[in-house]
């Protein structure tokens, strides 16, 4: 197994009086827990600890909790996250729910309400790894194998069947692609790319996607100069369709 039968949370949380409290009710209820204060600093204790649900807030320092979610939502679309917002209005939960959560709780909330679903969600959460069930969720929204064109990407082997031949894609590459599908048709800001790709933390530049951008040109463009598949978008970024 990849840890005891006691369960982690990790909690994104910036407000010490409120993460410090969840940590303490959670301990009680004999739950492991970590507390990250931003959107970077829990991207690295969900890859470092590998926790078994997430608690997040989406208004974060730096790094806002939505980009979090679609960050992790790229390589995991199973772990339990559970949103803990001051945001109450519906638009701002249909938002969650579109980008991957699984729950989603307004501040000020109820302790003993906050408790039984963290509950819940772990359990459902086990029941899947039992079954090996996959939602029909999860199998729309991480394709196994995406076709446009006459391009083919199978994330499950991470190769590429495009005119350059049959290309093997680094794990990077895998997620920005997914990313760039998730998106269809809607333009994507450099920035949004660096963060949600990333989890930019300001060590790299804008460049930095225009070097892959050219990269995916060169594999699925039949004319890289006159891309029909990524395309820029002027003063904002890219734009994929097809």
């Amino acid at each position: 197994m990849k840890h005891s039968a006691k369960k982690r949370i990790l909690v994104v949380e910036d407000e010490r009086h409120i993460a410090e409290g969840l940590e303490l009710n959670l301990s009680l209820k004999g739950y492991d827990v970590t507390i990250a204060p931003d959107g970077v600093a829990g991207l690295q204790k969900w890859k470092e600890w590998q926790p078994d649900l997430i608690v997040l807030d989406i208004m974060l320092p730096g790094m806002d909790g939505l980009s979090v979610l679609q960050n992790i939502r790229l390589e995991d679309d199973r772990i339990p996250i559970l949103i803990l917002s001051a945001k109450s209005d519906t638009e701002d939960k249909v938002k969650g729910l579109s980008c991957g959560v699984d729950d989603y709780i307004t501040k000020p909330f109820d302790l003993d309400e906050f408790l039984l679903r963290v509950e819940r969600l772990l359990t459902r959460a086990s029941w899947a790894r039992a079954e090996g069930y996959l939602s029909k969720a999860v199998l729309s929204s991480q394709p196994r194998t995406y076709a446009f064109g006459d391009n083919r990407i199978d994330f499950e082997t991470s190769t590429a069947y495009c005119k350059c031949g049959e290309i093997r894609l680094t794990d990077q590459e895998v997620k920005l692609l997914r990313l760039f599908i998730a998106r269809r048709g809607k333009p994507l800001a450099r920035d949004e790319i660096l963060q949600i790709g990333w989890g930019y933390t300001g060590e790299m530049t804008t460049r930095t996607v225009d070097n892959f951008i050219v990269r995916f040109r060169k594999y699925f463009e039949d004319n890289p100069k006159k891309p029909a598949f990524f395309k820029s978008i002027r003063s904002i970024g890219y734009l994929f369709d097809h």
